[in-house]
């Protein structure tokens, strides 16, 4: 079933110039074969959402983002209409879907050989090459969603999108079950990645400096939780890196024992000083996380199943029109839930 496409207008959040937003009414994306249209039902605004608003993102800098830009890349959606006939086994229209944020080409070399979040030609839905989900609809590849369960818990939809990046740090960094594992950071990447740890290794910690941030990593399952400056030293086997400060790099590393992993989920913008031949001579494995591509199936499941919550990492949820609230709360920063959502009533 193709459904009906609609046309005229519709609402979009839009970054305007550093420090302004709007919500605007432009024109319905018009259809274009192999692609599909989805009624945008929630979507979460995230740190790189800022960094757009601040116009520090690299994205503007390298000229891939020119605004007015509508954001949006952790959403999720019904189907309201294909452009052609659907491939076998797509969403039907009206299902629940969730849009994977990295579209890769599918034809360049990296593709071809598995590698597809390093495609040479990638596109990302509402950071550069693609609409944002911002709106009232998102037009995206067919192949760039993944179909979600009528009875998924509330808001889990809108938090996959960060959660595919923690799966991906778990997976690269060999999770074992006995696995003393610290996480670095309170907001929604270190609270899913706590969750994580606590179904899968043997023990986790959280380090933080919100204390209600801290807190709620202890409901999450954590054992035990420490301030950033307090951390024990030289005792994780496997660190992961989810605050995003500069100077959490540098502590990560002298939580790892000997023989540790450290995973950066976290984005840091700043240079820190560390002596490289301690990696040597500790035998460190540092990895770098871009993304989680390949996850969106699986961490689907692990919200399904309850193994990853959504809804008590939510602190507001609020109506599209309020999209300057949205990133003033973003800016001031909050202390416990760290997830702020738009409503576009999909």
């Amino acid at each position: 079933m193709k459904g009906n496409w609609p046309g005229g207008t519709m609402r979009a959040a839009r970054i305007t110039g550093p420090g302004r937003t709007e919500l605007a009414t432009v024109p319905v994306p018009q259809p274009e074969a192999g692609t599909v249209l989805v009624r945008t039902r929630q979507v979460g605004v995230c740190g790189t959402d800022l960094e757009i608003l601040h116009g520090t993102s690299a994205f503007l800098q390298d000229g891939r983002i020119t605004f007015p830009h509508v954001f949006g890349h952790e959403w999720y959606g019904e189907v309201a209409a294909y452009a052609d006939e659907p491939p076998q086994g797509a969403p039907a229209v009206g299902s629940l879907v969730v849009g994977r944020t990295m579209v890769p080409c599918g034809r360049c070399d990296r593709c071809h050989a598995g590698r597809t979040q390093m495609c040479a030609a990638l596109s990302e839905i509402g950071l550069y090459g693609l609409q944002g989900a911002a709106a009232d609809y998102v037009r995206v590849p067919v192949h760039a969603l993944t179909p979600l369960p009528a009875a998924l818990p509330r808001y889990a939809g809108a938090l996959i999108e960060p959660a595919v990046s923690v799966v991906e740090a778990f997976e690269r960094a060999r999770l074992r079950f006995d696995d003393r594992v610290a996480v670095i950071g309170t907001g929604t990447m270190g609270l899913l990645a706590v969750q994580f740890a606590h179904r899968y290794a043997a023990a986790v910690d959280a380090v933080g400096i919100d204390e209600a941030g801290l807190e709620l990593a202890r409901r999450f399952g954590a054992n035990a939780v420490h301030h950033a400056d307090a951390a024990p030293q030289g005792v994780y086997s496997l660190v992961i890196e989810a605050s995003g400060a500069a100077s959490a790099f540098t502590g990560a590393l002298r939580m790892a024992r000997r023989g540790a992993r450290v995973a950066l989920v976290g984005v840091a913008r700043e240079p820190v000083s560390f002596v490289p031949g301690e990696l040597s001579l500790q035998g460190v494995d540092v990895l770098g996380i871009q993304h989680g591509i390949s996850h969106y199936d699986r961490t689907v499941a692990l919200f399904a199943q309850g193994a990853l919550q959504a809804e008590p990492l939510v602190a507001e949820v609020l109506a599209a029109e309020s999209v300057g609230e949205a990133f003033a709360l973003l800016e001031r920063g909050r202390s416990g839930p760290p997830k702020i959502l738009l409503d576009f009533g999909g």
